[in-house]
């Protein structure tokens, strides 16, 4: 490609600071360098998270530094790779990933979890393993949101941080299953282990929340309690598979409460997909004593969890996930299949298809509540 082993000029949303709407800037994109992939970006899932560290920098987020390129939901076609890449060519579609998974570290290496050690700490930081960035605007280095930053057309990722798929993936879907769609579907299965014949409950329902749903339904649950305290959300779920629904606002005692009286006790699973303490506590008190089960599965960084030792004393089991626990590299091209052989629903999950420029419509469309998936597509 006539791109190889040049800086390639494309545009990006940039957030310039903390609070402040995105700005759509022409950027400069490197070269990838030794063990990196220079991908080009066909459409990026806008994911809550995003929207946090961008308005809640500093409250319930940790400060990331800025400017910041956002987006790490993201799916694309590689156009270079740098020296030591073995694994991907030009013109392979992947799907970027913002938890690695190198194969070589102990986490890597063990059965028992799906996180990975490698340069995490710098890509948390918005860089990639030698400390800076690839992307460029206006003479001032832009960091990648956790080692991605997919709200550009080009973007430069580590190749243990991208994993590649089938050609005939549709990109503007499967974008999905970077994030919020994975974490949700594989709380269900990998963490929870959701039983056949179990009762559930899943509070939030963003995508993260209905993915959950559709991991309880495929476990096998009998009841899905699907708890929200938007009532518009319901229609949807039963889309992927809740069979009841509650809103918090509808009741004048604790949802936890209402919960336990409608399963006799509490239910089996819970899942919080919100990252709110106080929900948290709610789902796990919800939860049956002596065998419940309460992943969480909403982020937050900054608040503190307060219990009850009494709530696990009985026998609770609380417990949290990231990523849905999916050893990455390997997990999402399988997520990717299932897809495809009509095992699995993503395309329910895009309310909205936009156009980069439109980027801070789809931040106006979450926190108004009408959304569950904007798609920003780059061309």
């Amino acid at each position: 490609m006539a791109t190889v082993g040049q800086v390639i000029k494309c545009r990006a949303a940039v957030a310039w600071e903390a609070g402040k709407p995105l700005s759509i800037e022409d950027v400069e994109v490197a070269p990838p360098k030794a063990h990196e992939v220079r991908i080009k970006t066909a459409a990026s899932g806008v994911c809550h998270t995003d929207w946090a560290y961008l308005f809640e920098a500093g409250k319930g987020m940790q400060m990331r530094p800025f400017p910041l390129i956002l987006g790490h939901e993201g799916a694309g076609v590689v156009e270079s790779v740098g020296p030591g890449v073995s694994k991907f060519s030009p013109g392979d579609k992947v799907i970027p990933l913002f938890l690695p998974q190198c194969g070589e570290c102990e986490c890597c290496l063990s059965p028992k979890t799906n996180l990975c050690t490698k340069n995490w700490t710098k890509t948390q930081q918005g860089v990639l393993a030698d400390g800076t960035s690839r992307i460029s605007c206006k003479g001032r280095q832009v960091y990648q949101f956790i080692g991605i930053g997919s709200f550009s057309e080009y973007t430069v990722v580590l190749d243990t941080s991208v994993t590649k798929i089938r050609d005939d993936a549709p990109l503007d879907k499967v974008c999905l299953l970077g994030c919020g769609v994975s974490t949700g579907y594989g709380a269900a299965l990998n963490a929870a282990k959701v039983e056949p014949g179990s009762s559930c409950a899943v509070f939030g329902l963003g995508a993260v929340g209905l993915a959950a749903v559709m991991g309880c339904k495929a476990a096998g649950a009998t009841r899905i309690i699907a708890v929200d305290i938007n009532p518009n959300k319901f229609e949807k779920a039963k889309v992927f598979g809740a069979t009841e629904f509650v809103n918090p606002k509808d009741h004048n005692k604790p949802i936890q409460k209402v919960l336990a009286e409608m399963t006799n006790g509490g239910v089996d699973f819970s899942l919080e997909c919100v990252g709110d303490v106080a929900v948290m506590r709610a789902a796990l008190e919800s939860c049956r004593s002596a065998w419940g089960t309460c992943v969480i599965v909403g982020w937050t960084e900054l608040a503190e969890l307060t219990l009850a030792p009494y709530d696990l004393l009985l026998g609770r089991t609380l417990k949290g996930t990231y990523f849905g626990g999916w050893k990455s590299v390997e997990g999402v091209p399988r997520l990717v299949d299932d897809y495809m052989n009509q095992k699995l629903l993503l395309d329910e999950f895009v309310t909205h298809t936009l156009h980069i420029d439109q980027i801070n419509e789809a931040f106006n469309l979450m926190t108004r509540g009408e959304s569950i998936r904007s798609v920003i597509k780059m061309e």
